[in-house]
């Protein structure tokens, strides 16, 4: 069964960290202030950071009918008194126990801030890449989205101009030649992302080879990776529209990474007689 929130006003470092990468994850909220903040430039994984003032005061994105999680420093006064203000409002909110002091203390991935592309006035980050993505295309969204920034745009323009938009438009370029989130020797920009943003956990390397595999058409390396690559052609002659594409996508990667964290070793017999025999 999927994880879901606790009806209490509180989640635990573990708890909050099963349900990020699941595609029903809450969206996190950092305020913590930024003397602390400054003592451990990290971030929780797809948490946004956010002025505690302006939070409380419902300067936040949309959440979706999203529960919002609400995380401090350690857990006490300014998430306590987020969460309360939002859940005034009508906003499912928790907060995180212990904060982020707990969150490291829980030995938990986190993103090494001075990595994460800065914000734009609304708060998303700006990414471009090539068009009609197909494996790493819409594997780094995917990473992007669930990880790093939920709030992501991602603009996919004719591979000979990637650069010169993102020069113009102050967008950060991935998966082309000569930038920082590209391939690296024999792996693929997804592995250079997981490296980069501190995210290799069991799963994520577990799914990264089968991103490798599928990118690299070495689909030896690991059964799973001549799926993926069938599934991701599948998909970019069943969808015209990159967005649409991409956004179809996210779905067949948490997919994959729920097997790749929960699901392996586990097989599928028919059964060996017919019902009520």
């Amino acid at each position: 069964m999927p994880e879901v929130l606790p009806t209490s006003t509180s989640i635990s470092a573990d708890d909050l960290f099963r349900l990020i990468g699941t595609g029903h994850a809450p969206l996190v909220i950092d305020v913590c202030l930024p003397d602390d903040f400054a003592e451990d430039p990290r971030r929780i994984p797809s948490s946004i950071t956010i002025p505690f003032a302006d939070a409380a005061d419902g300067h936040i994105h949309d959440p979706g009918g999203r529960r919002v999680v609400v995380a401090c420093h350690k857990g006490k006064k300014l998430s306590e008194g987020v969460a309360a203000h939002l859940r005034h409002r009508g906003i499912p909110a928790c907060t995180l126990q212990g904060g982020r002091v707990g969150w490291a203390a829980a030995d938990l991935p986190m993103v090494p801030a001075g990595i994460v592309p800065p914000p734009r006035a609304d708060g998303s980050t700006l990414w471009v890449t090539r068009a009609r993505p197909k494996i790493d295309g819409v594997a780094c969204p995917w990473l992007i989205r669930r990880f790093v920034d939920p709030h992501a745009v991602v603009l996919f323009v004719a591979p000979e101009e990637v650069l010169g938009v993102a020069e113009r438009f102050g967008a950060t370029p991935f998966d082309i030649e000569n930038v920082a989130f590209s391939r690296r020797g024999e792996g693929s920009t997804f592995d250079t992302m997981i490296d980069a943003f501190a995210l290799t956990t069991p799963a994520l390397r577990c799914l990264a080879r089968i991103v490798r595999g599928a990118d690299t058409a070495r689909l030896e390396t690991v059964p799973e990776a001549a799926g993926l690559l069938a599934f991701s052609l599948g998909l970019s002659h069943r969808f015209h529209d990159d967005i649409e594409q991409t956004e179809s996508g996210l779905a067949l990667y948490d997919a994959l990474y729920l097997w790749c964290r929960d699901g392996r070793g586990e097989t599928h017999n028919w059964p060996s007689k017919a019902a009520g025999a």
